[in-house]
């Protein structure tokens, strides 16, 4: 039988102390930076609707996460998120508290205007359409 024992290859290594190698330190990186933009952008949604806001979290493919906000006069909004890691590390930044479901007590927050009804029910039931 052969030997199948690999020997590493000589000179320095990719990995810190830490022992991350370059290329994932510079992705975890990236991810914080997103994190940080996106507590940004909910912190600003919250301060213009009321001052605070609600979410959940949904996953909408390819890892990609929706973070469906409710600000506390019941606007609403979507952000969406590179992972789901991402976008509740920056709904805790941003002080939002995060509900498991997008029913019940959240949704009876949500406040629709005549843009939402024209929209999702005018069109469908022969209403007028949007301008």
């Amino acid at each position: 039988m052969g030997d199948t024992t690999q020997m590493a290859p000589e000179g320095p290594s990719d990995e810190s102390a830490s022992g991350k190698s370059a290329s994932s330190k510079s992705a975890s990186a990236k991810a914080e930076k997103r994190a940080k933009r996106l507590a940004h952008q909910m912190t600003a949604f919250a301060q213009s609707h009321g001052g605070s806001a609600e979410g959940q979290l949904a996953h909408i493919g390819r890892g990609t996460v929706r973070v469906a906000l409710v600000g506390a006069n019941g606007d609403w909004g979507n952000l969406v998120a590179p992972s789901y890691e991402t976008a509740r590390r920056a709904a805790e930044t941003a002080g939002i508290t995060l509900h498991d479901d997008f029913d019940g007590e959240l949704a009876a927050k949500v406040r629709t205007g005549p843009y939402e009804w024209t929209r999702m029910a005018g069109i469908q039931l022969g209403g007028p359409s949007n301008a």
